[in-house]
């Protein structure tokens, strides 16, 4: 049996060192066919004295286990997210806060990875646990799945007890390969290799981890200082020793925005190449003192910064031209083409602005075009590839009338427009508008119901939102919507009738008339009667207005039949009066979802102080998401959140930011 015992232990002595060579030093000393053969002998001898199978074994990572759940992990140390930079003069901004307290300060540079972090613990140099970042303070043990990953050593070079921190991503060839398989069996495809990888890490089924192919580049020890560490950059080095895949090929130093700058654009130019995806560069102050004196804020470290990368850009055929009217009328030529992946999200459309742009660019139909979508802006068509033009392409040409409602279109500047005030789609378009989040904020009236109740003559016009009561017994028996959700959506009517002046000037929709104009007009009024009564003279004189906005104003008060709907609404019971709260706008441009039974607030109570300092609070978690607040028993937002790697706030962590 000794016999039995030491062959097993020099068959994973080989098999480890074999490994180490492959993924560490990227310098393999033997062949698949003998890594195979030692594997497979390895297989048998535990398959035919269990007793004997070790714990790092490297057989574990095949997966097998499956767990009824995930288990909850609080972090010794809080896993920490940065802050995100976008260009040169934020660059230089870090640098000038950095060196105010570390004038001496130099910078690693490392590529920042497109996949979700983990955190590893070891004893003894043993794996033992796993763990999701989660909130930063609390995440879920993926252990069983982690195994799997054979680029994540079961047991160290050496054995101590270490925490070791990194990117659990998937490569862009594992990320092909898993897609094609998930095509055969009929399965919706991944969005994008980040998204696959954070699917794959929390499968109960570990088998399933297994076969996704994954990869671990670890980048952080949240105690050096325990191992003698000095700085950053030593930090990566005692990862490899012990036998950890690092990044250490691409990262770089500097001493200076000139050298990071450098770096960044040196690092763009590789990213198609290299076998994983990246989105920026992580800088973090390189000597551990520094860092050290720099501290963190409540959410992020002050030592480092995250850089993103601009908007990729991909190419597409251009299948359609089709028109869209706004709630103005105003009329948009949009690109429609074959679904693509554009900075990880799917899109088949694509604003082409107005006829001018079309012409500039000539945009004909067939042609190869370059599609770009930066941050939350709508993905636009950037550049037409001429040279790849066949002859048989269809030139631009500007419709004359509406595709809605027939009627002749006006051009006023660069743009066309419908001025029929009753055409379906300008009705609809100004009533999705009017409930929107950033003006009425009716919880449930969303496009798609909107749409519905024009064309079930429920709702015709702004007034008839809040008529809606009258048929409340003929909603109910419409397919999807029952008591309660009814009685939620007349509520949230009801709410909004007692909105802020502001909120009411910017949904009815007056053209140039935006959220931050609406609250100059308001606090400068008070009230809709003062306003009417202005003169255009008067309000060209305001900061912030100008002629255009004051003449666009000045028309829409003037209108007879929007005087009538104002009084209208006023006879219903809408607010018509600026409503100070004294509150300022710090929360602004942030989005927020609130999730689980929440202690101190009521969720509307604290719906309403968000959006009073300016955020925005919507009902589902996406990309655009800025933090989820939880409360006790989260739901399926919680988790999609952890999957997103958006932020979670508790309600305390809430009330530090609101105060």
């Amino acid at each position: 049996m000794d016999d039995i015992k030491n062959r097993i232990d020099e068959l994973i002595e080989k098999i480890n060192k074999a490994s180490y060579e492959y993924y560490v030093n990227d310098n393999p000393s033997i062949t698949d066919q003998e890594y195979d053969d030692y594997y497979n002998e390895l297989l048998k001898l535990e398959k035919k004295y269990p007793d004997l199978k070790r714990e790092d074994s490297p057989t574990l990572r095949v997966g097998g286990q499956v767990l009824d759940k995930f288990e909850k992990v609080t972090h010794e140390r809080p896993m920490l997210s940065f802050d995100d930079i976008f260009n040169d003069d934020e660059i230089i901004s870090f640098d000038e806060r950095i060196r105010k307290t570390c004038p001496d300060a130099s910078y690693t540079l490392e590529p920042k990875m497109d996949g979700l972090s983990g955190s590893l613990l070891y004893k003894n140099g043993i794996l033992v646990r796993a763990a999701t970042r989660g909130d930063g303070v609390v995440g879920e043990n993926i252990t069983h799945n982690v195994k799997t990953i054979k680029s994540v050593p079961l047991r160290l070079n050496k054995p101590i007890d270490i925490e070791v921190r990194g990117e659990i991503y998937m490569s862009k060839k594992s990320f092909e390969k898993c897609n094609e398989e998930r095509k055969k069996s009929g399965e919706n495809l991944f969005a994008n290799p980040r998204n696959a990888a954070a699917g794959s890490v929390r499968q109960l089924d570990s088998s399933v981890a297994a076969k996704r192919g994954l990869d671990f580049m670890a980048y952080f020890l949240p105690n050096p200082e325990r191992y003698g560490i000095r700085t950053q950059s030593e930090s990566i080095d005692f990862l490899r020793e012990l036998g950890f895949v690092t990044n250490h090929k691409l990262n770089g130093l500097a001493k200076n925005t000139n050298e990071i700058i450098s770096y960044i654009n040196d690092l763009a130019k590789k990213r198609e190449g290299l076998p994983f995806e990246i989105d920026g560069v992580v800088l973090k102050v390189n000597n551990l003192k520094d860092e050290e004196k720099l501290g963190f804020t409540q959410r992020v470290p002050r030592w480092g910064i995250a850089y993103k990368f601009p908007a990729e850009e991909v190419l597409t055929t251009l299948k359609e031209i089709k028109f869209t009217v706004g709630r103005t009328g105003k009329i948009t030529p949009n690109a429609i083409f074959d679904p693509v992946h554009v900075a990880g999200s799917v899109v088949s459309k694509a604003t082409l602005h107005n006829e001018d742009y079309c012409l500039d660019k000539d945009v004909r139909v067939g042609d190869v075009i370059s599609i770009r979508k930066a941050g939350d802006v709508i993905p636009e068509v950037v550049e037409v590839k001429k040279e790849r033009r066949t002859g048989k392409e269809t030139p631009f040409k500007m419709i004359e009338k509406c595709p809605m409602c027939g009627s002749k279109l006006v051009k006023e500047d660069a743009n066309y427009f419908c001025k029929n005030n009753s055409c379906p789609a300008r009705k609809i378009e100004g009533l999705i508008h009017f409930a929107s989040r950033d003006t009425m904020n009716i919880d449930g009236l969303g496009e798609r119901i909107i749409e519905d109740f024009y064309n079930m003559g429920f709702i015709k016009d702004i007034s008839d939102i809040y008529l809606l009561k009258n048929h409340k017994e003929d909603l109910m028996e419409l397919e999807g919507f029952g008591e309660k959700s009814i009685n939620n959506l007349l509520s949230s009517i009801e709410r909004s009738k007692s909105n802020s002046l502001e909120k009411v000037l910017f949904a009815l929709g007056i053209r140039h008339v935006g959220k931050k104009t609406a609250k100059v007009l308001a606090k400068r009024y008070k009230n809709i009667d003062n306003l009417i009564k202005a003169s255009e003279e008067e309000l060209t004189n305001i900061n912030d207005i100008g002629a255009i906005i004051a003449k666009s104003v000045k028309e829409y008060l003037s209108n007879e039949e929007n005087l009538s709907l104002i009084n209208e609404l006023k006879n219903i019971g809408l607010n018509f009066e600026y409503v100070d709260t004294g509150f300022d706008d710090k929360l602004e441009g942030m989005t927020f979802v609130l999730t689980g039974t929440l202690q101190k607030y009521k969720r509307e109570e604290l719906t309403k102080i968000l959006e009073d300092k300016g955020a925005k609070v919507t009902s589902s978690v996406t990309k655009k998401t800025t933090g989820v607040i939880v409360g006790d028993k989260p739901g399926s937002k919680y988790d999609k959140a952890l999957k997103l790697g958006i932020n979670i706030y508790k309600e305390e962590d809430i009330e530090n930011i609101i105060n």
